[in-house]
């Protein structure tokens, strides 16, 4: 199977239509939308539009209509970098402190979305969902 990765950049809420417009011109398969102000502020919008457009979107909120997401367990990652706060306020030295990957992942689907495009979810990947939102 070969992948062909399209960028859009959207810098506007204006360039989203466009955005979108040019995937579905391409015939995008998926969309994976990166975190940060601009996406977090407009996931709403990204997310009707996704839908409307029948393109399965995966984002780190899947509550505001994205199809799913897959990310480190955010309570765990707090809990870790509570133990470098304590360990830096017990004095130990920042740069001494070994980097450190997550090591707890989640997948969460939501069914209401995928209904909507048309999607079904296979049995055994909903059997492995942390949280399926239906």
């Amino acid at each position: 199977m070969e992948l062909k990765l399209q960028i859009l950049e959207v810098r506007t809420p204006g360039d989203l239509d466009d955005a979108f417009r040019a995937a579905t011109r391409e015939r995008a398969d998926a969309l994976i939308v990166t975190s940060g102000a601009f996406t977090n502020f407009h996931q709403k919008r990204i997310a009707v539009l996704a839908i409307n457009n029948r393109l399965p979107a995966v984002f780190n909120n899947v509550d505001a209509g994205f199809l799913m997401s897959y990310e480190a367990n955010r309570l765990d990652t707090f809990r870790r970098a509570a133990t470098y706060v304590d360990k830096i306020l017990k004095g130990v030295k920042p740069g001494e402190l070994p980097v450190e990957q997550p090591t707890k992942f989640e997948l969460v689907i939501n069914l209401k979305t995928a209904k909507q495009i048309g999607l079904n979810i296979p049995p055994n990947v909903l059997a492995r969902a942390d949280r399926v939102i239906r």
